[in-house]
């Protein structure tokens, strides 16, 4: 069983003292991404759209450095910071997920990082 530490200059860094995704025994789990532009690691403007658009970009590129994709994604965890976002965050969320999507859980918190709308992470299978 080996420990591989993912990172990619196409995502943010990590803004903690933890690793943006790991990949163990077959399997990649990404840390929470929210909508941070990866130039700036400010969060991009236009709103829970534009948030998850980013969120899921950067998921997608995160995977791709560990040697999967977002066909390969089993599980989502999305974190809404207000759930009358639900639908809007859904309908790009669909974009990225098209067909045979993953098992995904959706939650309202009371606050994410930077001030987020919503942070999504994923479980999935290598390529």
């Amino acid at each position: 069983m080996t420990k591989q530490i993912i990172s990619t200059d196409k995502a943010p860094k990590a803004i903690g003292p933890y690793s943006v995704a790991v990949k163990i025994d077959g399997l990649i789990y990404t840390s929470g991404q929210i909508g941070l532009d990866p130039a700036t690691g400010e969060l991009v403007p236009g709103g829970i759209e534009a948030e998850t658009r980013q969120a899921l970009t950067n998921i997608r590129n995160v995977l791709e450095a560990a040697g999967s994709d977002l066909d390969h994604v089993v599980k989502t965890l999305v974190f809404l910071q207000e759930m009358s976002d639900f639908a809007r965050m859904n309908a790009i969320y669909a974009e990225f997920f098209p067909v045979n999507p993953p098992a995904r859980s959706t939650v309202a918190v009371a606050g994410l990082p930077k001030g987020a709308s919503v942070e999504i992470e994923v479980v999935a299978l290598p390529k």
